[in-house]
């Protein structure tokens, strides 16, 4: 029988941005509400599809509710699709384990959450499919959970659904929860394995089983950019056809500008805005979340220099200027150097000349830099236990030499552009 479904995980409902109320301006009630509202279109998607059924592959919350709002957001939207006849199956993942949860909601008929205490399989018999799935009982699972998963039942469309790393590959930054391999899943002779856990979008392995990371519903910061949502899966004669479906509502960007040879803000304005548009120009929705970095070798370094701020300016009024897309700039960051050929500054006889030489001097030798700096700073008050270890005593010779180069910079992008020539190095060697 030909059927389709939708595999999700990793929602973190009401999942808080971290340090929201450091931006000014920011759009900050859609970015509290986008988790929301992808999961609600996850359930518009998954009535208007008619789907058998929604698989959520762990991590549906961030940890414990704030309140019970959550707990009963998630309920409602589980409500509407039992209603409009959509089973739903739930796997708990190390956000949401079971002693991760502490408040309780009534249950709804319709919707099954895997035991922690062993994998368990479910059966929807009209369709001849076999769900097999483990919850996580704590946080920190270790062990391989789908060693123990069952052999596929025969004749059966079978899936397995597993929160975990899988392997040192996949996991990328996070964390090594159920630790398994595609090879451990394959022996289970499985259609379709949906897993969890890992908030990008991979496509494991195709065919049997057929591998999938959906990637989180919604990203939540700058790390976590790109397209999100869920798979929407067709099986037609066992055969499986897959999409993946954009829901987020937010979506995060990460943005490069080479500011080398650009004159002025006007200058650095047009590129943003020209360089925003060919990243999101096929993109009218949803809201563009944006950080953007800005480097090279450019008169811009004397501006920001002059005056902090200046560069960020530039980029938020692009940003401002730009006509038919919904866009924040998150953040700006600049890394940039003015135009100074330091040869010739280290060959003259003056102050500026005094710092070049020191800073290179200083920068070719760990022991050296680590004298100096700490010589230098004793006199320098403590600072509060929970910044001591960003006090310049406390850090490595290779941070001491990038907190150099970044002073060297700026002493030398005050310098008047008239007694600089652009040919050399701009900054020091870190």
């Amino acid at each position: 029988m030909d059927f389709k479904f939708i595999h999700a995980a990793d929602l973190h409902i009401d999942s808080p941005m971290r340090g929201l109320s450091n931006y000014d301006g920011a759009p900050a009630e859609r970015l509290r509400s986008a988790t929301r509202q992808a999961l609600t279109a996850l359930v518009d998607l998954a009535i208007a599809e008619q789907v058998a059924f929604v698989l959520y592959v762990g991590d549906i919350f961030d940890g414990d509710w704030a309140d019970f709002h959550t707990g009963q957001f998630f309920r409602e939207q589980n409500v509407r699709l039992v209603r409009a006849a959509i089973r739903v199956f739930i796997v708990k993942g190390n956000h949401d384990a079971e002693s991760q949860i502490t408040k309780v909601l009534p249950k709804v008929e319709g919707v099954h959450v895997f035991d922690h205490k062993r994998c368990e399989t479910q059966e929807i018999a009209e369709l001849k499919v076999a769900l097999h799935g483990q919850s996580f009982k704590q946080r920190a699972v270790t062990d391989d959970l789908a060693q123990d998963y069952p052999a596929a039942q025969t004749g059966w469309f079978n899936i397995g659904l597993l929160h975990t790393c899988l392997t040192p590959e996949t996991a990328g930054t996070h964390l090594p929860y159920a630790p398994t391999s595609v090879a451990t899943l394959a022996s289970k002779g499985y259609d379709y394995f949906a897993l969890g856990h890992v908030h990008q979008r991979q496509v494991v392995r195709e065919t049997a089983p057929r591998i999938v990371f959906p990637g989180n519903l919604q990203g939540r910061h700058a790390n976590e950019t790109g397209s999100k949502g869920c798979e929407l899966v067709t099986v037609r004669d066992g055969q499986i056809e897959a999409e993946h479906i954009a829901l987020d509502r937010v979506r995060w960007h990460r943005l490069g500008i080479d500011a080398t040879g650009l004159a002025d803000v006007d200058a650095l304005a047009a590129a943003c805005s020209a360089q925003l548009r060919t990243l999101l120009e096929d993109m009218p929705e949803p809201l563009h979340a944006v950080r953007v970095s800005v480097a090279g070798q450019s008169e811009l370094a004397r501006l920001e220099a002059a005056q902090r701020g200046t560069v960020e300016a530039a980029v938020r009024a692009a940003a401002e200027d730009l006509q038919g897309l919904d866009v924040w700039i998150e953040k700006v960051e600049a890394d940039l150097s003015a135009p100074i050929d330091r040869a010739a500054l280290e060959g003259r006889d003056d102050a500026l000349s005094e710092v070049v030489r020191l800073v290179n001097e200083l920068a070719g030798d760990d022991d050296s830099v680590l004298v100096w700096v700490r010589g230098e700073l004793q006199d320098l008050k403590e600072l509060p236990s929970d910044l001591a270890s960003q006090a310049p005593g406390n850090l490595d010779a290779a941070a001491l030499r990038e907190l150099l180069a970044d002073a060297e910079a700026t002493v030398l992008a005050k310098m008047p552009a008239s007694v600089a020539k652009p040919a050399g190095q701009g900054r020091a060697p870190t």
